[in-house]
């Protein structure tokens, strides 16, 4: 049996000897320490409790189907952190606390990289991304990988967010008819269910914040340069990046202080160095700091609300808020599409030459093919147009490119984030994330047209840091806090100081549906 079936099996099938009396629905990875530390449980224990969880949630009850491969190495590398602990030496903060991967970011365990595409089922490489390695050097356990919308929602404008050919569609766990965003789909309803300590998602533009947001946890799209984008499936190296994902601002401050750090191989990195981002967390952290509040036209009354409560909650913190007005983003979108789509052809092309002789796609135009001759199972409810767009474009040397690089960065950055900080002398941009998740649509795809954040900090390569603001209708939405690059432990602040007096995350009930409300029938 392939690397690849047998660890998708796993997945699905029942754990009955991995029972465990460890609770660990809700667990942080502070808690997860204090059980291991305490004695009160190992790490193997631990493991088994999350594969448990995820053999009784993930292909049954709420079938969640947030994870599409269990690591068959998983229980033997929580048994070495166990010896390490008892011979007195510890990896880090991490160490013992199992954390899920997006699929579409490499390990050397014995399963595929898939990107979610069946293209890709074959692509066991046996080596870790070099944002993994870190994780495994802080200690974690790499428990297995996560569902995501196919190709991280890069092949077509029509797709339906958290589908892929390999894993099928992401549930949210709030109201399981209702989208789990993407691209980091997996990542996201995985978290919320307790799957996981915490997981690694990627964004390119929305891919970690949009997710995150909806399944009301904390996650962060960190600033372009900061974690290694190498071995990680590519859409744009202007844009692309791993980011963590977890249900406190102080797991992903974990989380990213185990990621941070320069790699040779991804020049971006260059002069990168470790950070704690952890120690430096403070509930005082917004104490008269000056906060610029960027209000979208068209809310809904009900997320309207609900920023206006976390902005009072901001002020209760001691925060300066000042009202600011949207930049102009004319001409953003189309210059950002040229370029996601300029190096998609050129990044893609690049990592495909890397894959196993088992992977028989080497180019962009060969995934085309793939796709075209494997329709019914990879293209049932939406086509690859984006593909076959990328694939006409000129290649990196091309002046229309460049200009539109030039364009993208000048709109996002400095005449959009920099200028609307600059407006109200602040050192961070606060705004809602997204509106509450809309439903998983075979038809018609995503269809979503409320506030997003994502768009200038994802193109500007700004870190972009969402924490749940509470429930709208019964669904989870988020509060974004925006910063200049590198401006990661400004955010982390911000964010932690707010998360402390607004606990506002509330755990899912995987109702069928968000629906199930008064008022639906007419008075008789």
């Amino acid at each position: 049996m392939r690397p690849f079936l047998a660890a998708l099996l796993l997945a699905a099938a029942p754990l009955p000897a991995l029972a465990a009396p460890v609770k660990v629905e809700e667990a942080s990875i502070a808690d997860l320490q204090t059980m291991m530390t305490s004695g009160k449980a190992s790490s193997v224990a631990i493991t088994r409790a999350y594969l448990a969880r995820i053999a009784a949630m993930d292909r049954r009850g709420p079938a969640l189907r947030a994870v599409i491969a269990i690591n068959p190495d998983a229980l033997a590398e929580a048994k070495v952190l166990d010896a390490e602990r008892r011979a007195g030496h510890l990896r880090g903060p991490l160490h013992g606390v199992p954390v899920l991967i997006k699929d579409n970011i490499e390990t050397l365990d014995p399963i595929a990289t898939t990107a979610g595409s069946l293209a890709l089922k074959d692509n066991v490489t046996r080596r870790d991304a070099p944002v993994v390695a870190r994780l495994r050097a802080a200690g974690a356990v790499i428990l297995g990988k996560t569902n995501l919308s196919e190709w991280a929602n890069i092949r077509s404008t029509h797709s339906m967010s958290g589908w892929s050919a390999i894993g099928g569609l992401v549930r949210n766990p709030y109201a399981l008819d209702r989208t789990a965003c993407g691209s980091s789909s997996g990542s996201g309803a995985a978290v919320a269910a307790s799957f996981a300590g915490a997981a690694v998602g990627t964004e390119t533009d929305g891919s970690v914040v949009c997710p995150s947001s909806l399944n009301g946890l904390v996650g962060l799209k960190p600033s372009i340069g900061l974690v290694s984008r190498t071995r990680v499936v590519p859409i744009s190296h202007s844009q692309d990046t791993p980011g963590p994902m977890a249900r406190s601002v102080r797991d992903v401050a974990a989380m990213l202080s185990a990621m941070v750090a320069a790699d040779p191989e991804d020049p971006a990195t260059a002069g990168t160095q470790a950070h704690d981002y952890v120690t430096s967390l403070s509930p005082g952290a917004l104490a008269g700091v000056r906060v610029a509040v960027l209000t979208p036209e068209g809310m809904s009354l009900d997320l309207s609300a609900a920023f206006g409560q976390a902005l009072a909650v901001l002020k209760e913190a001691g925060a300066v808020l000042v009202e600011v007005k949207a930049t102009d983003r004319k001409g953003l979108g189309a210059a950002e599409q040229v370029v996601l789509h300029t190096e998609l052809k050129a990044d893609l092309n690049a990592y495909l030459a890397t894959t196993p002789p088992a992977v028989r796609a080497r180019t962009l135009t060969d995934l085309i093919a793939f796709d075209s001759g494997h329709a019914t199972a990879e293209m049932p409810f939406f086509a690859q147009e984006t593909f076959e767009a990328a694939d006409t474009t000129k290649g990196l040397d091309d002046p229309a490119y460049k200009a539109a690089r030039a364009t993208s960065l000048r709109l996002a950055g400095a005449e959009g984030i920099d200028a609307m900080l600059k407006a109200a002398n602040a050192t961070v941009l606060v705004e809602p994330s997204y509106g509450p998740a809309w439903y998983s649509d075979t038809v018609y795809g995503d269809q979503y047209g409320g506030p997003s954040s994502s768009e200038l900090p994802a193109v500007a390569g700004y870190p972009n840091l969402t924490v749940p603001m509470g429930l709208v209708r019964g669904l989870p939405v988020g509060l974004s806090f925006i910063a200049t690059k590198f401006g990661e432990a400004t955010v982390l602040g911000a964010g932690y100081a707010y998360e402390q007096r607004s606990h506002a995350r509330v755990p899912p009930r995987y109702l069928p549906t968000a629906n199930a409300l008064p008022g639906l029938e007419a008075a008789r």
